[in-house]
């Protein structure tokens, strides 16, 4: 396997980003999985931490495959997978009928991991958008079209491993791309990890109390804990 765990692949992946330390740099998971990846990250960055809370809205009859998503927002992005939702048939109804059960699933997670925890802010700054990897490219197109929005001076988006005409699809959405691995055949993400363990909510919580929002200083000095 290319990768140990999500921590391993954060470390390998901080490394390639360590030219954007004096960048002022804010570092973007999206949970869970991309947490554990980003901490490390964020970590030898000594950057803050924060999240941003996406979606992906499953074929009803197949859940795992994106027909589209969504990321949290006063006025939440909607990303749509023409190419599935044509080849799936799905209503204009049931695909809005997704979109609104996901709205509250993102709710729960913010409130669950970020409460009322101060953002940091992303304008004029590099923001550096992380995820464990990337299949159909839907939840991460709707990351960085929501970072965007938020007006950062440099868009960069930082992946293990992804399927080479998804990073492909995916070059307009990002000022720059880091991926350690892609491949053209390319399965499933956790195929690439020797140990792809569910995150928990609690763990996601952990790992941001240990960085600080505002300013670019780690908040405490401890290994950041590797993926179950």
């Amino acid at each position: 396997m290319p990768f140990e765990n999500r921590s391993d692949a954060g470390r390998r992946l901080a490394r390639e980003l360590v030219r954007y330390k004096d960048q002022r740099p804010v570092v973007l998971a999206l949970p869970r999985g991309g947490v554990p990846v980003a901490a490390e990250i964020a970590a030898a960055l000594e950057a803050p931490l924060d999240l941003i809370v996406v979606r992906k809205v499953g074929v009803p009859f197949q859940p795992e495959l994106a027909m589209g998503a969504i990321v949290e927002g006063g006025a939440p992005i909607i990303v749509r997978n023409e190419d599935v939702l044509a080849l799936a048939s799905i209503e204009e109804a049931d695909f809005r009928s997704v979109c609104e059960r996901e709205l509250g699933e993102i709710e729960r997670r913010r409130q669950r991991y970020l409460g009322r925890r101060e953002r940091p802010v992303i304008a004029g700054r590099t923001a550096i958008v992380v995820d464990d990897g990337i299949a159909t490219g839907a939840t991460m197109r709707a990351a960085l079209q929501a970072t965007r929005q938020r007006n950062p001076k440099t868009l960069v988006l930082a992946i293990p491993v992804a399927p080479t005409d998804t990073l492909a699809a995916l070059r307009g959405e990002a000022d720059e791309i880091v991926c350690l691995e892609h491949h053209a055949a390319f399965g499933a993400i956790g195929y690439y990890y020797a140990d792809f363990g569910q995150i928990s909510d609690e763990e996601v919580v952990e790992f941001l109390a240990r960085f600080s929002t505002g300013g670019s200083q780690v908040a405490e000095e401890r290994p950041v804990r590797k993926s179950r």
